[in-house]
């Protein structure tokens, strides 16, 4: 079936533990009458990321940001559609709790929090079911507490032969201008806290966007500069490393030739075998990103998932 016939969607599996047991958020459908995983269809101009977290605000009222990518399920709609639902996890704080929104309406009838083992039974639909077991696989494995660090090449930047200045003053194009832009509601599906970017012009102004729009602070980092991994006088290592020991979603914007360095040294801080799995994630076009998953808990068990993200302009 070709991808032009496909209905996408996307949503999460909600978590939360509840008297010390894990809990997941099922909807109850007023039309349709059955029991399901909170999830939607895409909007125009929307990404997968952008229709999870609005879906999950739309349907149960909680604000969430997205943890590890669950899988896709695929089924025909009774049109004879293709339909395409990618899904993540989604841990929901206490804050997003106090400050639901969800009111019974002619789309969800009623929410409610049930055990894994009560979700098997209750779920209406066979790809549901198949999503809840990825999630029950990490949970079984003590991994669903995560953070994600956000991998970002610098925007379409202008060339290097017309450029006459310091190369860490070369601006972005015009394209990467609008690159930057269209990173803002993507990157924020996974509520980065912190922002750090290489000093160069180019970098900085990628994620001048998304710090207007999340109010966060840009930080500095010349240790992940292309200049710094030049000369030798890189330092990756303690960059990154104090990222994962802070165990907090952030943004890390850099260059093609360091993000290499970057995984690697993301790798090694949480025992992970450097593997293509891990290796690709650094191939990025400018204005592409990666998203490496790893546990809040335990950042020793290795890199839990990574996802890859191509520029849309």
């Amino acid at each position: 079936m070709s991808p032009e016939t496909a209905v996408y969607a996307a949503g999460a599996v909600c978590w939360r533990i509840i008297d010390g047991r894990m809990h997941v958020l099922l909807i109850h459908r007023t039309v349709h009458g059955d029991v399901t995983i909170p999830k939607g269809k895409v909007d125009p101009g929307e990404t997968l990321p952008q229709t999870a977290v609005r879906e999950i605000q739309e349907e149960t009222g909680l604000e969430i940001a997205l943890g590890v990518p669950l899988g896709v399920s695929r089924y025909l709609m009774p049109s004879g559609r293709e339909k395409v639902v990618h899904y993540w996890a989604g841990e929901v704080s206490d804050h997003a709790l106090q400050h639901s929104t969800f009111k019974p309406n002619g789309e969800v009838a009623a929410l409610e929090w049930v055990t894994i083992k009560r979700a098997r039974g209750y779920l209406t639909y066979a790809p549901d079911v198949e999503i809840l077991e990825n999630f029950a696989a990490l949970v079984d494995q003590g991994v669903t507490s995560t953070f994600a660090l956000l991998l970002v090449r610098h925007g379409k930047a202008l060339a290097r032969s017309g450029w006459k200045g310091e190369d860490a003053a070369r601006p972005l194009a015009a394209r990467g201008v609008t690159q930057a832009a269209d990173l803002v509601d993507t990157l924020a599906a996974w509520r980065p806290e912190r922002i750090f970017s290489s000093p160069a012009i180019r970098c900085v102004t990628t994620v001048r966007p998304l710090s207007a729009a999340r109010s966060l602070k840009v930080r500095l980092k010349p240790g992940i500069s292309e200049d710094a991994w030049a000369t030798g006088e890189a330092e990756i290592r303690r960059v990154i490393g104090k990222r994962i020991r802070a165990g907090r979603s952030a943004v890390v914007c850099s260059h093609g030739p360091v993000l290499p360095e970057i995984i690697r040294e993301i790798s090694l801080a949480t025992a992970t075998p450097l593997g293509s799995y891990v290796t690709d994630a650094a191939e990025l076009e400018p204005g592409g990103f990666s998203v490496v998953h790893v546990s809040k808990t335990n950042s020793g068990s290795g890199v839990i998932a990574i996802e890859t993200h191509a520029p849309r302009v």
